[in-house]
């Protein structure tokens, strides 16, 4: 088994006609992705690699049955894109776009998970309705988000949705989960050099508004029997990191191990990623690799050690 992705994953690309969704859907296919369809407006009738495009992604899913959604698109059509997919009964949406207004997303989240336009009035203000649900974000239709600006989700030898190399991935049985995308090329090709191989690679994105996340993704690894093993990949900013390790205390049987970029990261300075920025003692990488080894999850402090890591943990 996998998370999120598996080879029975029916892909569809949005954007698939501009200069980046035709070379990712190439790739994509090259990974033996099941991609069945395309979505640019007004291109419906043409094909793109062989896939057939459609103007909307209603008339594609019905054509095709599709269920997973990969955006190419700008970032100022992200939100709409996002929500077109929702609607039409898409049942994962990966939003590869980088640069999306963080108003947009605030919105986005809030309408997936079926708030009203109070609720989004509040979070675009930068507040929360106590009572609201905090985790997870999903459902208008039951659609799961994962991004914005991430590199999408890969599941080895089964299924590659996103901007991911397929040469660099092993399939085999350590979940993956990380705010960056570098990074996760680094770690996987590390765990792949040593022969471990890796079961499913989210990539959630770094910005401060995303979908899934660490809880989430540590909650289906947790259910999936291929999955012996997870690996967290965080940074500074927020606090993601310190609610996944008391996640992981309370919930998780399997072994976890994390790297945390940031350790020598100025306070109060921007690092990369939107999410990235430590404000007061909050965010640190120190504070975070504290909750964390708290959990009993070792952190690395090299993307190199997180191999080793990984192989002790399983007894190898």
């Amino acid at each position: 088994m996998a998370i999120l992705v598996d080879e029975g994953s029916r892909v569809l690309v949005q954007g698939i006609t501009g200069r980046e969704g035709t070379f990712h859907t190439e790739r994509m296919l090259a990974a033996d992705t099941r991609i069945v369809a395309g979505v640019t407006p007004g291109k419906g009738g043409s094909t793109v690699h062989e896939v057939p495009v459609f103007g909307t992604v209603q008339e594609a899913v019905a054509a095709t049955g599709a269920d997973v959604a990969v955006a190419f698109v700008p970032a100022r059509f992200a939100k709409a894109a996002a929500l077109e997919s929702a609607d039409a009964g898409i049942r994962l949406a990966v939003l590869i776009t980088e640069g999306i207004p963080v108003r947009d997303m605030v919105e986005l989240t809030a309408e997936l998970e079926g708030f009203g336009l109070d609720e989004i009035q509040r979070r675009a203000l930068g507040r929360r309705d106590p009572d609201a649900a905090d985790e997870p974000v999903a459902s208008r239709g039951g659609m799961t988000l994962v991004g914005p600006n991430c590199p999408g989700v890969v599941s080895p030898g089964a299924c590659n949705v996103g901007i991911m190399a397929a040469d660099i991935f092993l399939p085999g049985g350590v979940g993956v989960v990380s705010r960056s995308g570098t990074l996760t090329y680094e770690i996987v090709g590390g765990l792949t050099r040593l022969g471990i191989g890796q079961s499913t690679c989210v990539g959630m994105g770094g910005d401060p508004v995303h979908g899934v996340g660490f809880l989430e993704c540590l909650e289906l690894f947790e259910a999936d029997p291929q999955t012996e093993a997870v690996v967290l990949v965080g940074e500074i900013g927020g606090d993601d990191e310190e609610r996944a390790a008391a996640y992981a205390a309370e919930h998780l049987t399997k072994p976890v191990v994390a790297y945390l970029a940031g350790f020598t990261a100025p306070p109060g300075k921007r690092m990369g990623h939107a999410g990235a920025i430590v404000s007061g003692a909050g965010g640190t990488a120190a504070a975070k690799a504290e909750a964390l080894e708290a959990a009993g999850i070792p952190v690395a402090r090299r993307p190199d050690e997180v191999p080793g890591l990984v192989a002790a943990a399983l007894g190898r």
